[in-house]
């Protein structure tokens, strides 16, 4: 039996291809592991690579072998232990057969899961797969860059599903012409020189034996000329394309007053972070305004958003009128898609709610495509959620979540921005 090394590095990036083919095969998978992931990172290490692993069931290659048949004879251990109708006790927690999961059975046997390492450009990939910012809409075609795939050519190297079969053909076609050409020239040569020789009355047997094994080798070497060769395939080659849509700004609204503790902080902290990403990942240019609140409101730039450590009282409204102040300011409805995203505890004047639901009602909602607001509290719903919950009720463009825990971010976070399917 044969055995063939192949020495070469990476040729023609045929292990990208079979890594991207793995990446899509057990994509729900890997989903999976990266949304687990990303809550155990910290805030500042949410968009490098990540250790993916899965269990080793799961990447198991189905294997064809002999079924049960015909007549076997066995010899079969006693049994002194139980009799018919027994009822066997369940195992103690912890022993049984090998789980197959990564964890050993008692006798120290058992498969490791699956461990494999993503690159922070598809760890992101599949972070965001199927996000949008909803609504968007072309008020003016500048600023925002949006990319589409588009056919580019062909190229020499590929993914097999994507060969060009009539392209390939042919280059396999100008190949064997180019390669048969003196070949065919000199087999027609040696064929018009055996008919005349042929027709001549005194054939010469030994001249005659010499141009028939030159025709039989010129047409056995044109035979080996193979019908389709390696060089001649051509695949599909496609690039991104840059697509000019509209202009957009996000607001990042994120209470700091003092009933946000530094875990309730952390987890908006987490959420914005996300956000950014998204926005910096999907699209090119999107402005973003930030706006840190206590009982009064800033616009800060993002180094403050994020550490700076001022806090005090709760007035929601300040934001939201330094949000409508902006926006007139700089933001005309006419030329800009406007995005808001609301982070905070829920705790506010009881007084201030209502009127956070008149400012929004009045000034917000009709100038803005989407506004998202994240609750982050493990209490009952104060007068701001129920505020809030009216004007989901009646808006489809404002929308409310809720967030316990650092599990929660990245769930609340597909459902906040998830792709709307568009309606025919």
């Amino acid at each position: 039996m044969a055995n063939f090394i192949d020495r070469r590095l990476n040729a023609k990036n045929k292990s990208a291809v079979n890594r991207r083919r793995f990446l899509q095969r057990y994509n729900k998978q890997i989903k999976e592991a990266v949304s687990d992931a990303v809550n155990k990172r910290s805030v500042t290490d949410l968009d490098s690579g990540e250790s993916i692993s899965i269990p080793t069931k799961d990447v198991s290659e189905p294997v064809f072998h002999h079924g049960k048949g015909g007549n076997r004879d066995m010899v079969h251990p006693g049994n002194d232990q139980f009799s018919q109708g027994d009822r066997i006790k369940r195992p103690p927690a912890g022993e049984g057969g090998g789980s197959g999961q990564g964890e050993a059975s008692p006798d120290g046997e058992g498969n490791d899961e699956f461990v494999f390492q993503i690159s922070k450009e598809e760890y992101l990939d599949i972070l965001f797969e199927d996000l949008e910012l909803p609504n968007l809409q072309k008020n003016q075609l500048a600023k925002i860059t949006e990319y589409k795939t588009v056919r580019a050519g062909f190229k020499s190297d590929g993914n097999p599903n994507g060969i060009d079969i009539v392209r390939s053909v042919k280059n396999s076609l100008a190949r064997r012409t180019a390669m048969s050409g003196k070949y065919k020239k000199r087999l027609k040569q040696a064929k018009e020189q055996l008919e005349l020789i042929l027709a001549e009355p005194d054939e010469n047997a030994s001249e005659i034996e010499i141009l028939q094994n030159e025709i039989e080798e010129l047409e056995a070497k044109i035979k080996k000329i193979p019908f389709i060769d390696e060089f001649d395939l051509r695949y599909k080659n496609f690039e991104q394309q840059a697509v000019p849509t509209s202009k957009a700004v996000m607001f990042c609204l994120m209470d700091v007053s003092g009933s946000m503790d530094q875990a309730t902080k952390d987890i908006a902290k987490r959420f914005y972070i996300l956000l950014y990403l998204f926005l910096t990942r999907t699209y090119k240019n999107v402005e973003v305004v930030y706006i840190r609140h206590h009982t009064q409101a800033k616009e800060v730039d993002e180094q403050e958003f994020f550490y700076s450590q001022e806090t005090g009282g709760t007035i929601v409204s300040s934001a939201i009128k330094l949000m409508d102040e902006i926006v007139k300011k700089r933001y005309p409805e006419n030329q800009w898609n406007i995005y808001a995203a609301q982070a905070s505890d829920g705790d506010n004047w009881a007084d201030d709610s209502p009127l956070c639901s008149e400012l929004l009602i009045k000034n917000i909602i009709p100038t803005i495509r989407y506004y998202a607001y994240i609750e982050i509290t493990n209490r009952n719903h104060q007068s701001l959620w129920r505020e809030y919950e009216q004007i989901a009720e009646q808006y489809s463009n404002f929308a409310i979540q809720h967030i316990k825990d650092v599990s929660d971010i990245y769930p609340v976070f597909r459902e906040l921005f998830k792709k709307q399917i568009k309606q025919k």
